[in-house]
Protein backbone atom coordinates (compact mmCIF):
# COMPACT_ATOMS: atom_id res chain seq x y z
CA UNK A 1 0.00 0.00 0.00
CA UNK A 2 1.30 3.24 -1.30
CA UNK A 3 0.28 6.77 -0.47
CA UNK A 4 -0.60 9.57 -2.90
CA UNK A 5 -2.39 12.58 -3.10
CA UNK A 6 -3.83 14.75 0.24
CA UNK A 7 -5.48 13.20 3.04
CA UNK A 8 -3.14 10.33 3.02
CA UNK A 9 -4.61 8.53 0.22
CA UNK A 10 -4.09 4.77 0.03
CA UNK A 11 -3.69 3.38 -3.43
CA UNK A 12 -3.29 -0.37 -3.38
CA UNK A 13 -2.07 -0.91 -7.73
CA UNK A 14 1.38 0.17 -8.61
CA UNK A 15 0.08 1.16 -11.79
CA UNK A 16 -2.12 3.09 -10.68
CA UNK A 17 -0.08 5.23 -7.93
CA UNK A 18 2.10 5.69 -10.87
CA UNK A 19 -0.20 7.10 -13.51
CA UNK A 20 -1.53 9.15 -10.58
CA UNK A 21 2.08 10.81 -9.64
CA UNK A 22 2.58 11.41 -13.19
CA UNK A 23 -0.49 12.93 -13.60
CA UNK A 24 -0.26 15.26 -10.38
CA UNK A 25 3.33 15.93 -11.11
CA UNK A 26 2.54 16.87 -14.84
CA UNK A 27 -0.35 18.97 -13.29
CA UNK A 28 1.93 20.94 -11.05
CA UNK A 29 4.84 21.83 -13.77
CA UNK A 30 1.65 22.94 -15.83
CA UNK A 31 0.66 25.18 -13.04
CA UNK A 32 4.20 26.66 -12.80
CA UNK A 33 3.99 27.20 -16.61
CA UNK A 34 0.96 28.62 -16.35
CA UNK A 35 1.75 30.86 -13.76
CA UNK A 36 4.75 32.70 -15.76
CA UNK A 37 4.45 36.13 -17.32
CA UNK A 38 7.10 38.34 -19.34
CA UNK A 39 6.65 40.64 -16.00
CA UNK A 40 8.59 38.97 -13.36
CA UNK A 41 6.20 40.82 -10.49
CA UNK A 42 3.27 39.07 -11.91
CA UNK A 43 4.59 36.13 -11.35
CA UNK A 44 6.10 36.50 -8.42
CA UNK A 45 2.28 37.06 -7.52
CA UNK A 46 0.57 34.35 -9.61
CA UNK A 47 3.37 31.62 -8.23
CA UNK A 48 1.99 32.50 -4.80
CA UNK A 49 0.03 30.24 -3.74
CA UNK A 50 0.96 27.74 -6.24
CA UNK A 51 4.00 27.52 -4.26
CA UNK A 52 2.72 27.69 -1.01
CA UNK A 53 1.51 23.63 -1.59
CA UNK A 54 -1.95 22.47 -1.33
CA UNK A 55 -3.83 19.32 -1.18
CA UNK A 56 -4.30 19.67 -5.54
CA UNK A 57 -7.36 17.95 -4.10
CA UNK A 58 -9.19 18.68 -7.75
CA UNK A 59 -6.25 17.15 -9.38
CA UNK A 60 -6.01 13.89 -7.97
CA UNK A 61 -9.85 13.49 -8.70
CA UNK A 62 -9.16 14.52 -12.45
CA UNK A 63 -6.66 11.76 -12.35
CA UNK A 64 -8.84 8.99 -10.64
CA UNK A 65 -11.57 10.12 -12.82
CA UNK A 66 -9.64 9.59 -16.00
CA UNK A 67 -9.09 6.06 -15.35
CA UNK A 68 -12.18 4.99 -16.47
CA UNK A 69 -11.30 6.01 -20.25
CA UNK A 70 -7.39 6.69 -21.58
CA UNK A 71 -5.64 8.06 -18.23
CA UNK A 72 -3.15 9.30 -20.96
CA UNK A 73 -5.09 11.24 -23.49
CA UNK A 74 -3.83 14.42 -24.30
CA UNK A 75 -6.50 16.49 -22.84
CA UNK A 76 -6.41 14.85 -19.03
CA UNK A 77 -3.65 17.26 -17.59
CA UNK A 78 -4.37 20.38 -18.75
CA UNK A 79 -7.99 19.89 -17.96
CA UNK A 80 -6.57 19.17 -14.27
CA UNK A 81 -4.77 22.46 -14.48
CA UNK A 82 -7.82 24.34 -15.76
CA UNK A 83 -9.48 23.23 -12.38
CA UNK A 84 -6.44 23.90 -9.87
CA UNK A 85 -5.75 27.15 -11.53
CA UNK A 86 -9.65 28.20 -11.03
CA UNK A 87 -9.54 27.03 -7.51
CA UNK A 88 -6.23 29.41 -7.03
CA UNK A 89 -7.40 32.14 -9.02
CA UNK A 90 -10.99 32.11 -6.24
CA UNK A 91 -8.58 31.87 -3.31
CA UNK A 92 -6.79 35.52 -4.30
CA UNK A 93 -10.35 36.43 -4.33
CA UNK A 94 -11.83 35.27 -1.74
CA UNK A 95 -9.01 36.18 0.69
CA UNK A 96 -9.43 40.41 0.03
CA UNK A 97 -13.43 39.11 0.53
CA UNK A 98 -12.64 38.04 3.99
CA UNK A 99 -10.02 40.41 4.60
CA UNK A 100 -8.28 37.17 5.62
CA UNK A 101 -4.16 37.58 6.54
CA UNK A 102 -2.84 33.67 5.90
CA UNK A 103 -3.41 31.09 3.37
CA UNK A 104 -1.68 28.02 3.13
CA UNK A 105 0.88 28.60 6.13
CA UNK A 106 1.86 31.51 4.54
CA UNK A 107 1.36 35.75 3.76
CA UNK A 108 -2.00 36.23 1.65
CA UNK A 109 -1.15 37.79 -1.58
CA UNK A 110 -3.59 40.87 -0.21
CA UNK A 111 -1.96 40.90 3.16
CA UNK A 112 1.67 40.99 1.50
CA UNK A 113 0.62 43.22 -1.19
CA UNK A 114 -2.45 44.47 -1.03
CA UNK A 115 -6.55 44.08 -2.41
CA UNK A 116 -5.75 45.16 -5.70
CA UNK A 117 -2.48 43.35 -6.64
CA UNK A 118 -4.69 39.86 -5.49
CA UNK A 119 -7.90 41.23 -7.13
CA UNK A 120 -5.74 41.28 -10.47
CA UNK A 121 -3.87 38.16 -9.89
CA UNK A 122 -6.92 36.15 -9.99
CA UNK A 123 -8.00 37.58 -13.02
CA UNK A 124 -4.55 36.68 -14.38
CA UNK A 125 -4.73 33.04 -13.10
CA UNK A 126 -8.75 33.45 -14.84
CA UNK A 127 -7.50 34.43 -17.67
CA UNK A 128 -4.56 31.59 -17.89
CA UNK A 129 -7.29 28.92 -17.21
CA UNK A 130 -9.59 30.50 -20.00
CA UNK A 131 -6.40 29.81 -22.25
CA UNK A 132 -5.96 26.42 -21.52
CA UNK A 133 -9.80 25.77 -22.34
CA UNK A 134 -9.64 27.20 -25.50
CA UNK A 135 -7.69 24.17 -26.54
CA UNK A 136 -9.90 21.54 -25.33
CA UNK A 137 -12.74 22.44 -27.30
CA UNK A 138 -16.59 23.59 -27.12
CA UNK A 139 -17.78 21.32 -24.61
CA UNK A 140 -15.30 21.99 -21.92
CA UNK A 141 -15.09 25.79 -22.56
CA UNK A 142 -19.50 25.14 -21.72
CA UNK A 143 -18.82 22.80 -18.90
CA UNK A 144 -16.49 25.06 -17.30
CA UNK A 145 -18.96 28.38 -18.11
CA UNK A 146 -21.37 26.66 -16.06
CA UNK A 147 -19.52 25.44 -13.06
CA UNK A 148 -17.79 28.92 -12.86
CA UNK A 149 -21.51 30.70 -13.05
CA UNK A 150 -22.49 28.29 -9.56
CA UNK A 151 -19.10 29.43 -8.37
CA UNK A 152 -20.34 32.68 -8.84
CA UNK A 153 -23.54 32.43 -7.96
CA UNK A 154 -22.67 30.91 -4.49
CA UNK A 155 -20.51 33.50 -4.15
CA UNK A 156 -23.18 36.05 -4.74
CA UNK A 157 -25.92 33.86 -2.16
CA UNK A 158 -23.32 34.31 0.74
CA UNK A 159 -22.63 37.73 -0.06
CA UNK A 160 -26.55 38.44 0.28
CA UNK A 161 -27.60 35.90 2.77
CA UNK A 162 -30.70 33.98 3.12
CA UNK A 163 -33.77 36.17 2.12
CA UNK A 164 -36.89 36.04 4.28
CA UNK A 165 -38.30 32.77 4.64
CA UNK A 166 -35.42 30.65 3.58
CA UNK A 167 -33.61 28.04 5.63
CA UNK A 168 -30.77 29.52 6.68
CA UNK A 169 -29.18 25.52 6.55
CA UNK A 170 -30.69 25.24 3.52
CA UNK A 171 -29.55 28.59 1.72
CA UNK A 172 -25.88 27.41 2.65
CA UNK A 173 -25.70 23.93 1.63
CA UNK A 174 -26.89 25.74 -2.00
CA UNK A 175 -23.93 28.20 -1.15
CA UNK A 176 -21.40 25.54 -0.54
CA UNK A 177 -22.63 23.19 -3.53
CA UNK A 178 -22.07 26.38 -5.68
CA UNK A 179 -18.29 27.87 -4.08
CA UNK A 180 -16.92 24.45 -3.62
CA UNK A 181 -18.79 21.83 -5.52
CA UNK A 182 -18.58 23.45 -8.35
CA UNK A 183 -15.00 22.90 -9.15
CA UNK A 184 -15.15 19.16 -7.64
CA UNK A 185 -17.93 18.31 -9.62
CA UNK A 186 -16.48 19.74 -12.55
CA UNK A 187 -13.04 17.74 -11.91
CA UNK A 188 -15.07 14.37 -11.62
CA UNK A 189 -16.21 15.30 -15.31
CA UNK A 190 -13.59 16.74 -17.17
CA UNK A 191 -11.01 13.38 -15.82
CA UNK A 192 -14.15 11.06 -17.45
CA UNK A 193 -14.69 13.66 -20.24
CA UNK A 194 -11.07 14.21 -21.15
CA UNK A 195 -9.94 10.65 -21.29
CA UNK A 196 -12.87 9.65 -23.83
CA UNK A 197 -15.10 7.82 -21.01
CA UNK A 198 -18.52 6.77 -21.32
CA UNK A 199 -21.39 9.09 -21.41
CA UNK A 200 -22.80 7.41 -18.50
CA UNK A 201 -19.58 7.38 -16.68
CA UNK A 202 -18.84 10.62 -17.01
CA UNK A 203 -22.62 11.19 -15.56
CA UNK A 204 -21.82 9.12 -12.89
CA UNK A 205 -18.52 11.12 -12.10
CA UNK A 206 -20.57 14.26 -12.25
CA UNK A 207 -22.53 13.18 -9.28
CA UNK A 208 -19.87 11.76 -7.42
CA UNK A 209 -18.58 14.89 -7.52
CA UNK A 210 -20.81 16.87 -6.50
CA UNK A 211 -21.64 15.12 -3.29
CA UNK A 212 -18.19 15.01 -2.22
CA UNK A 213 -17.86 18.09 -3.10
CA UNK A 214 -20.63 19.22 -0.22
CA UNK A 215 -18.75 16.84 2.02
CA UNK A 216 -15.12 18.63 1.25
CA UNK A 217 -16.82 21.64 2.65
CA UNK A 218 -18.84 20.36 5.42
CA UNK A 219 -15.47 18.49 6.51
CA UNK A 220 -13.55 21.86 6.53
CA UNK A 221 -16.72 23.37 8.46
CA UNK A 222 -15.84 20.74 11.22
CA UNK A 223 -12.41 21.50 11.03
CA UNK A 224 -12.02 25.06 11.73
CA UNK A 225 -13.95 23.76 15.20
CA UNK A 226 -12.44 20.40 15.73
CA UNK A 227 -8.81 20.27 14.83
CA UNK A 228 -5.83 21.97 16.78
CA UNK A 229 -4.21 22.65 13.73
CA UNK A 230 -6.03 23.72 10.19
CA UNK A 231 -4.93 21.55 6.79
CA UNK A 232 -5.25 24.43 4.94
CA UNK A 233 -2.87 26.47 6.76
CA UNK A 234 -5.32 28.87 8.65
CA UNK A 235 -5.52 28.62 12.44
CA UNK A 236 -8.71 27.24 14.13
CA UNK A 237 -11.65 29.52 14.62
CA UNK A 238 -10.61 31.62 11.48
CA UNK A 239 -13.91 30.95 10.15
CA UNK A 240 -15.71 32.35 13.64
CA UNK A 241 -12.97 35.08 14.00
CA UNK A 242 -14.19 35.56 10.11
CA UNK A 243 -17.73 35.53 10.72
CA UNK A 244 -18.14 32.89 8.07
CA UNK A 245 -21.29 31.17 8.33
CA UNK A 246 -20.37 27.85 8.81
CA UNK A 247 -22.37 23.94 9.32
CA UNK A 248 -22.03 24.16 12.67
CA UNK A 249 -22.78 27.84 13.82
CA UNK A 250 -26.23 27.82 11.91
CA UNK A 251 -27.16 24.48 13.57
CA UNK A 252 -26.10 25.97 16.68
CA UNK A 253 -28.22 28.90 15.64
CA UNK A 254 -31.12 27.17 14.69
CA UNK A 255 -31.11 25.11 17.95
CA UNK A 256 -30.87 28.50 20.33
CA UNK A 257 -34.08 29.84 17.80
CA UNK A 258 -36.13 26.78 18.27
CA UNK A 259 -35.53 25.48 21.84
CA UNK A 260 -34.37 28.86 23.25
CA UNK A 261 -32.28 26.96 25.95
CA UNK A 262 -30.10 29.67 28.28
CA UNK A 263 -26.65 28.06 27.01
CA UNK A 264 -27.09 28.16 23.28
CA UNK A 265 -28.27 31.86 23.72
CA UNK A 266 -24.78 32.58 25.82
CA UNK A 267 -23.02 30.90 23.01
CA UNK A 268 -24.72 32.61 20.05
CA UNK A 269 -24.25 35.90 21.84
CA UNK A 270 -20.49 34.98 22.60
CA UNK A 271 -20.06 34.29 18.61
CA UNK A 272 -21.49 37.58 17.45
CA UNK A 273 -19.64 39.24 19.79
CA UNK A 274 -15.94 40.26 19.03
CA UNK A 275 -14.16 37.55 18.43
CA UNK A 276 -10.80 39.24 17.68
CA UNK A 277 -10.50 38.92 21.30
CA UNK A 278 -7.86 35.72 21.77
CA UNK A 279 -9.47 34.58 24.84
CA UNK A 280 -12.93 34.74 23.35
CA UNK A 281 -12.39 32.88 20.58
CA UNK A 282 -10.54 30.22 22.46
CA UNK A 283 -14.24 30.15 24.81
CA UNK A 284 -15.86 30.34 21.61
CA UNK A 285 -14.34 26.98 20.29
CA UNK A 286 -14.18 25.14 23.64
CA UNK A 287 -18.01 25.62 24.08
CA UNK A 288 -18.73 24.11 20.26
CA UNK A 289 -16.63 21.59 20.55
CA UNK A 290 -18.94 20.01 23.38
CA UNK A 291 -22.32 21.11 21.54
CA UNK A 292 -24.41 18.71 19.76
CA UNK A 293 -23.98 21.07 16.28
CA UNK A 294 -21.21 19.93 16.17
CA UNK A 295 -21.62 16.41 15.94
CA UNK A 296 -24.48 16.67 14.10
CA UNK A 297 -22.48 18.52 11.00
CA UNK A 298 -20.25 15.84 11.35
CA UNK A 299 -23.01 13.43 10.31
CA UNK A 300 -24.35 15.61 7.50
CA UNK A 301 -20.30 15.32 6.29
CA UNK A 302 -20.97 11.30 6.42
CA UNK A 303 -24.07 11.35 4.94
CA UNK A 304 -22.78 13.44 1.96
CA UNK A 305 -19.99 11.03 1.63
CA UNK A 306 -22.18 8.45 1.41
CA UNK A 307 -24.49 9.75 -1.41
CA UNK A 308 -20.89 10.31 -2.91
CA UNK A 309 -19.72 6.33 -2.29
CA UNK A 310 -23.56 5.20 -3.58
CA UNK A 311 -22.93 7.00 -6.77
CA UNK A 312 -20.08 5.15 -7.21
CA UNK A 313 -22.27 1.31 -7.16
CA UNK A 314 -22.93 1.13 -11.30
CA UNK A 315 -18.43 1.44 -12.37
CA UNK A 316 -16.95 -1.46 -12.49
CA UNK A 317 -15.27 -2.85 -9.65
CA UNK A 318 -11.55 -1.64 -10.40
CA UNK A 319 -8.58 0.02 -8.29
CA UNK A 320 -9.41 3.49 -9.65
CA UNK A 321 -13.28 2.93 -8.09
CA UNK A 322 -11.70 1.61 -4.86
CA UNK A 323 -9.50 4.74 -4.55
CA UNK A 324 -12.42 7.01 -5.20
CA UNK A 325 -14.51 4.80 -2.77
CA UNK A 326 -11.10 5.85 -0.40
CA UNK A 327 -11.43 9.22 -1.01
CA UNK A 328 -14.93 9.64 0.62
CA UNK A 329 -13.70 7.81 3.50
CA UNK A 330 -10.44 10.57 3.56
CA UNK A 331 -13.22 13.38 3.21
CA UNK A 332 -15.03 11.94 6.64
CA UNK A 333 -11.97 11.14 8.40
CA UNK A 334 -11.07 14.93 7.92
CA UNK A 335 -13.96 15.38 9.89
CA UNK A 336 -13.27 13.02 13.07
Amino acid sequence: MTVVGPFGLSVRDQALEADVQTGLAAVEAGLLDATKSEVPFITEAAQHLVRAGGKRFRPLLVMLASQFGDPYAPGVVPAAVVVELTHLATLYHDDVMDEAEVRRGVDSANARWDNSVAVLTGDFLFSRASHILADLGPDAVRVQAEAFERLVTGQILETAGPRGGIDPVSHYLDVIGGKTGSLITVAGRFGAMMSGADETVVDILTQYGERLGVAFQLADDVLDIASDSHESGKTPGTDLREGIPTLPVLLLRAQAQQYGRPDDLALVELLDGDLADDGRLAEALRLLRAHPALEQARRDTVRYAEEARATLAPLPECYAKSALVELCDAVVHRAG
